[in-house]
Order: structure tokens, then sequence, then C-alpha cells
């Protein structure tokens, strides 16, 4: 019973976040606008991804003169591969799920999830995908739309409303990006419950 309790507030919490994100971007797949071309859908996808904070955990953060920041020199390549991280603390009271110093591995009821490379980088980033992977994905919540759930921190289900043509833009922003080799860990489990 606790754990459920605890998974349905981690849920009610991202869930008022993808809302408040949602607003931001619109009403989904209502009102699609004609579809840019070229230089202008990868625009709109720079500012999409930079509007909805994608920096935000699928770039490293490191520590600035001001605090911790992303580090834009590994803009939007995932979790770092030779960042191998310990066990993570077990959830406990109000604290539920817990993430890396580089907002990019987190902890929680789901097990250990990992931020993927978002560039083009063919065999550890986005560069076999296709328009209609990256869309189905955004759409089902699961990686290439038929694989493993997308795990939270992620707001998958929210930028899954988008309509057709930013959810393109945003695809073909990430493509215009130089690919970068990173192999971003497989999620975790969680660990099985003691009865």
């Amino acid at each position: 019973m606790k754990r459920h309790t605890t998974t349905t507030l981690m849920v009610l919490g991202m869930a008022a976040f993808s809302g408040a994100m949602l607003s931001a971007i619109g009403t989904g797949s209502q009102g699609t606008a004609a579809a840019p071309a070229g230089k202008a859908r990868v625009e709109r996808g720079a500012y999409l991804v930079t509007m909805m904070g994608c920096n935000d955990c699928h770039t490293p953060w490191k520590m600035g003169a001001q605090g911790p920041e992303p580090d834009m020199t590994r803009a939007l390549t995932g979790h770092p591969q030779d960042m191998v991280l310990p066990p993570p603390p077990p959830a406990s009271g109000p604290w539920i799920w817990h993430g890396a110093a580089t907002n990019t591995a987190f902890a929680g009821p789901w097990g250990v999830s990992f931020t993927a490379n978002l560039t083009p980088d063919p065999e550890t980033g986005l560069g076999k995908w296709t328009e209609d992977m990256f869309i189905a994905t955004m759409r089902t919540a699961r990686h290439q739309g038929k694989g493993r759930p997308i795990l939270p921190p992620m707001p998958v289900k929210m930028i899954g409303k988008a309509n057709d043509e930013d959810l393109k833009s945003i695809f073909a922003y990430l493509q215009s990006l130089a690919p970068v080799k990173n192999k971003v860990p497989l999620p975790i489990d969680p660990p099985e419950e003691k009865k």
C-alpha cells in the first residue's frame, strides 16, 4: 500500500508539471499549422526544445560560477557513459525519488532511468531513428513506439499531445545536431519488494 501511495503522489506531481508544459506548447493535434520547410522547421524545433526544457535533463549539468547549470558543450547527449553511479538511496518519507548531480539519472519507484542521447549518432543516439519512430515514441510512451516504456521523469505523455508538425520540428532539430557518441546505460528495474 505504501508503494502505491508513493507512486500515486509522484505521478500526480509529474501530471501537474506536464499540464503546465502542455498549456505552454498549445492544444496538441488540434489546429495543426502548415508544415514549415527545411530551415524554418529546424528553427521551430530548436525553439520547442529550448522552451520545453529538454536540456534540463538530457544535457549533463556541471557546477558553474552561479551554481549548477547545463554543460552546453555536451548538449542533449544524455547521461554520461563514463559516470557509473552507486545504488540509489532508498525512497523514504517525502523523498520518493532522487536525481544524480548531473540531472541525467533518476531513481524512484520505477527503478533507475537515464536520459537518452538525443544527438544523431547512429550507434548511441537517434541517428538510425526515423521521424515516424520518434513520433510513435512520443505518442505511445514506448521506445521507438513499441519497445520498453519511457520512464519518469520524462514528460512523454504531455509531449505526445503536441501536434505532428511540432513533433516533426523537434525531430528535425535533433537530427541537425552534431552526432556525439555517448552510450547511455539501460534503465535498471526497481528492487524486488521483500514480503
